[in-house]
């Protein structure tokens, strides 16, 4: 610094801090006065600098180790955001200059400051390369990802290399995440052992995936539950391939595959026919436990052990059929109604069935959570003296109510 620029200086610090953020702010600011605020004790201050895009590349070049990570993700957005409205002489200057201080912040140890280059330039198609690339290798999700899946200058030869070196466990995940995904690429994927990058690509729909790489990815599945519904949702299928499939998916994915109206109406039909099997089956399985629970509850009544320690203990191991059973047996109802309350989901109608039952509301929460799969935030809970939150007559209502609708 000159003479002149330390006096100016001095003038600068010595206002106070509204005003040093106003002169920072300003484009029309000196650049000696903009070098002057570059060193402010004050980070909003600093912050203002940083943000000026009428500030001198020697500002911006010491604002890149300033402390405070803030003020760098600033000037990182401010010298990203530069980019696109640049001429060609005025992008070679940049280049110069102040692409060496966007390479500096790339390499910021903060990730926040990295990941706000790579949100601007993610999608840039004149975007230094080289910017690109060192994002694209970054082993932080969030840096990484998004310039992965959406930059223009990654090419296949880029995305196969980024699979083979892995700068992060997510990479792979990115890569199979990109729109438009090339054969090539997919087949890599597939190929390997990283079965959430395996379930990312099969869930990208644009992703181009080869008719015998989708076949053996099938013959893997059943052991990789996250892969079956982005399977059955595949854009084109195969009439193999959704047979295969009708072997081991849910039978609401199968419903799904039944569904497709991209299939030979003859497979439709088969598919249909095996989804009724499907159905039969768990009615007669369901049945079956049903019956079962409601012999263990009936044992219990008649051993004199139905009493709420035993309730409790049948909540603690999951047992909700068995809870169920319980609950109609102690309160001398059908399973229907408490069946009813648990699938509407009613709070009030399982206090109640618990009220009927003879329980207290130490088992409310428990119960309410495992039969109709209510978060602790949403269960109804005991007044503030232990007692039923709802009167005997709501209770009675709710006990009527689902009497009515069981039937």
């Amino acid at each position: 610094m000159n003479g002149h620029t330390q006096a100016a200086a001095v003038d600068v610090i010595g206002s106070d801090e509204a005003h040093r953020v106003r002169l920072a702010a300003a484009p029309g600011s000196s650049p000696d006065t903009l070098l002057g605020l570059v060193s402010d004790p004050a980070v909003l201050v600093r912050a203002a600098v940083a943000n000026n895009p009428s500030a001198p590349p020697p500002v911006d070049r010491l604002l890149a180790a300033d402390p405070d990570a803030r003020v760098r993700t600033l000037l990182a957005r401010k010298l990203a955001n530069l980019l696109p409205s640049l001429s060609r002489a005025q992008y070679e200057h940049l280049q110069e200059q102040a692409l060496v201080t966007l390479g500096k912040l790339v390499a910021d140890e903060v990730v926040r400051v990295r990941a706000a280059i790579a949100d601007i330039v993610k999608s840039m198609p004149d975007a230094p390369r080289e910017l690109i690339m060192r994002l694209a290798q970054d082993s932080a999700v969030a840096v990484a990802d998004p310039v992965i899946r959406l930059s223009p200058l990654l090419s296949t030869e880029d995305l196969l290399a980024l699979v083979a070196a892995a700068p992060s466990p997510y990479t792979a995940t990115a890569v199979a995440s990109r729109p438009h995904l090339p054969e090539t690429v997919s087949d890599i994927i597939a190929g390997g052992a990283d079965t959430g990058a395996i379930a990312a690509l099969l869930s990208n729909r644009s992703a181009a995936i080869r008719e015998a790489t989708l076949d053996a990815l099938i013959e893997r599945a059943p052991q990789h539950a996250n892969w079956h519904a982005p399977l059955v949702r595949r854009p084109k299928l195969s009439a193999r391939a959704a047979t295969a499939l009708s072997e081991f998916v849910a039978t609401r994915l199968l419903d799904e595959l039944a569904r497709r109206g991209d299939l030979d109406p003859e497979v439709n039909l088969d598919l249909r026919r095996r989804l009724i099997e499907r159905l039969q089956a768990e009615t007669h399985d369901t049945a079956s436990e049903g019956e079962a629970a409601l012999t263990v509850a009936k044992g219990l009544a008649n051993a004199g052990a139905l009493d709420e320690n035993a309730l409790l203990q049948a909540v603690e191991r999951g047992e909700a059929q068995i809870v169920a059973a319980m609950l109609a047996v102690a309160a001398g109802i059908p399973v229907a109604v408490v069946d009813r309350a648990t699938r509407l989901r009613s709070a009030k109608g399982l206090i109640s069935l618990i009220w009927k039952g003879g329980f207290t509301m130490r088992c409310a929460a428990p119960l309410q959570m495992l039969l109709a799969r209510l978060p602790p935030a949403s269960t109804l809970r005991a007044s503030p003296s232990g007692e039923f939150p709802l009167t005997a007559d709501e209770m009675r209502w709710q006990l009527g109510f689902l009497t009515h609708i069981a039937r």
